[in-house]
């Protein structure tokens, strides 16, 4: 299968339209004519993962976060970005970022469904019309539970669903909790839309002091469950997607890369 056809099933469910105007998605570096029988899932295009993708023999790397953010005047090896983008070409690996087009069409349900949420509603609207469905879309999920926890239990479930060791809690754990939005990734931006939806909590990565402590001030409590710790979950579900859709492709999926270490 050529590459552009991968990107064509890829874009299917994920149009680059649905993509919020500052990111940077789609076919970053490679030919769209490459064939490609393996395809390597990882969320962030480290030196690391793309020597992972080459000693896997891929043919393709399929990140959520891009490696290219912005304009770049030169692509040199001397250089922490050029040096990896050199590195794809030399290896011959086709790659693809998908991003907030992945975080509104997939991400933010995704994320609800982790946590049990049931019935939940678009945290803040990014896409007003999805060409899937012409339904709106977005960032996030907001939806209320059966019945009502406090906030040290919200943190254990919180945990437990997104298989982590550690949340940062901002709020008293005691503080009853009906209504839970969730945005994974960082989630500083959407502190506001979690506001304007009378949730009791957000679960979120990313979340800075001042963030934090402003956020009870307002009657809001932060679940701070890491950026990777709530993104993570895109590398097995578009592992699944892969292997649902192009079954013909080997998938290969990296593994766990936690970004830094509590000690």
């Amino acid at each position: 299968m050529l590459c552009r056809d991968v990107i064509e099933n890829i874009e299917k469910d994920y149009p680059i339209s649905c993509a919020l105007d500052w990111d940077n998605v789609g076919l970053l570096v490679g030919s769209p004519e490459k064939e490609v029988k393996r395809v390597y899932v990882a969320l962030d295009p480290t030196a690391e993962v793309i020597e992972a993708a080459a000693e896997a023999h891929a043919d393709m790397l399929v990140t959520h976060h891009p490696l290219i953010f912005s304009g770049m005047r030169s692509i040199r090896t001397d250089e922490f970005i050029g040096r990896r983008v050199i590195r794809l070409i030399q290896e011959d690996i086709a790659y693809y970022a998908m991003h907030t087009n992945y975080d509104v069409m997939r991400m933010a349900e995704l994320s609800g469904h982790i946590l049990g949420l049931e019935e939940g509603r678009v945290l803040e609207v990014t896409c007003p019309a999805s060409p899937a469905d012409g339904k709106p879309q977005g960032i996030g999920r907001v939806a209320d539970l059966k019945e009502s926890v406090n906030l040290e239990e919200c943190c254990r479930w919180v945990k437990q669903s997104f298989g982590l060791d550690h949340v940062k809690v901002f709020g008293d754990i005691k503080t009853p909790v009906k209504r839970v939005a969730v945005s994974p990734g960082a989630g500083k931006s959407m502190v506001r839309a979690a506001l304007l939806a009378e949730a009791d909590v957000l679960v979120t990565g990313d979340i800075d002091h001042h963030t934090g402590i402003d956020a009870v001030a307002r009657g809001l409590s932060i679940i701070d469950g890491g950026h990777y710790g709530t993104e993570h979950i895109f590398i097995q579900d578009m592992a699944g997607f892969f292997s649902e859709r192009l079954p013909e492709i080997v998938v290969a999926t990296d593994p766990p890369r936690r970004p830094f270490q509590i000690i």
